[in-house]
């Protein structure tokens, strides 16, 4: 087990000594202080990624050992600098008018005015990320759930026949939201809820396709062993299908770091120290997504995908509410742990019983 925590401590023995000399030369004898910081926004950071983790793992154990790389390897460096470095400067340029370059230099020498520009684009962010974890939770409760935990509230899910009811549910959710915020908003979040559900849908599509096409080119494979072209088919139709779910997974963590990406200026207004303490956070939770695959962890503890998925509506409500009232982070990581806990303690209970 420890093989895999072995990265995320080098990341965090460098993060430190990175934020110590940073936080010293922007201002002598604060470099302890800033330790301290990085570390809560690395704590911060694994409570509100726990979830995201189980995930991860449940979608990983379906992945083919070559996308389950390029997941763990890419994925770890478009989650660190890609949403929690680059995607705030391009949110900040998009809405200030300002040139990639420009924002950087506002990010590192005017942190005010750089923060009053991404809390104008919180609401249509956290809109969005709330609008698809919300597709992700409601779609696992009505349709892929396999392991009751809370069986009553499961199976009223389950009976539940309508079309479209995650749709539908999600976007009754957007359109309530918008009548809290200031009029000049409503439109921005929803489009941005809008997206946030086509974006699910997209992936999602494409993903079941691709592995329906795959499951029929096997199946031909067997009538026509020996066929180049069935063989070169089944290898493309898997390669599309592993970047599809490479791609959902991306959206996912993306989804989820807004609120960690966000909040993270409620502690700090640094973006370099921001940004190495959440890369600690997201080099650990990668850790325990690696750990929790190879020990199988989602098949000997069976309640755990559920109580992932309850703590994921959990914080896509969380980020409806944040769009007109700040609910702190504390919070939301309570909840979660909360969850993933319960169902943890719950299928250790489960599997006394069965011996």
């Amino acid at each position: 087990m420890f093989k895999h925590f072995r990265e995320s401590i080098f990341i965090t023995l460098a993060g430190f000594i990175a934020a110590y000399f940073w936080a010293e030369h922007i201002a002598v004898g604060t470099g302890l202080k800033m330790l301290f910081v990085t570390f809560f926004l690395a704590i911060l950071e694994i409570t509100l990624s726990f979830d995201n983790a189980v995930v991860n793992a449940l979608i990983l154990e379906k992945m083919e050992p070559k996308w389950q790389h390029r997941f763990l390897t890419w994925g770890i460096l478009i989650a660190v600098f890609g949403m929690r470095f680059l995607f705030p400067v391009l949110i900040v340029s998009i809405f200030s008018n300002l040139s990639i370059i420009k924002t950087i230099h506002l990010a590192l020498e005017d942190v005010s005015q750089y923060t009053h520009y991404l809390h104008i684009a919180h609401a249509p962010l956290v809109t969005f990320g709330g609008a698809f974890l919300m597709m992700v939770g409601l779609e696992y409760f009505f349709n892929e759930n396999k392991n009751l935990w809370l069986e009553k509230i499961e199976k009223f899910f389950i009976n539940l026949k309508i079309r479209f009811l995650d749709i539908i549910i999600t976007v009754f959710l957007i359109f309530g939201v918008q009548f809290f915020v200031n009029e000049a908003e409503r439109m921005h979040i929803i489009i941005s809820g809008i997206t946030g559900i086509l974006a699910y849908i997209l992936i999602k599509q494409l993903c079941s396709l691709l592995e329906k096409k795959q499951k029929g080119l096997i199946s031909d494979g067997d009538t026509a062993y020996g066929n180049n072209n069935i063989t070169k088919d089944i290898t493309n139709g898997a390669a599309k299908g592993g970047f599809m779910m490479f791609m959902y997974l991306e959206l996912i963590d993306a989804s989820f770091s807004l609120d960690g990406v966000l909040g993270s200026f409620a502690i700090s207004k640094d973006i370099v120290i921001i940004t190495i303490g959440l890369a600690i956070g997201a080099m650990f939770v990668r850790s325990l997504t690696l750990v929790m695959v190879e020990m199988h962890t989602l098949k000997r503890y069976p309640y755990l995908s559920s109580g992932a998925h309850y703590a994921i509506l959990t914080l896509a409500i969380i980020m409806f509410i944040s769009t007109f009232y700040e609910v702190p982070e504390i919070i939301t990581g309570t909840l979660g742990l909360i969850f993933v806990g319960s169902s943890f303690f719950a299928s250790i209970n489960e599997n006394k019983k069965e011996g």
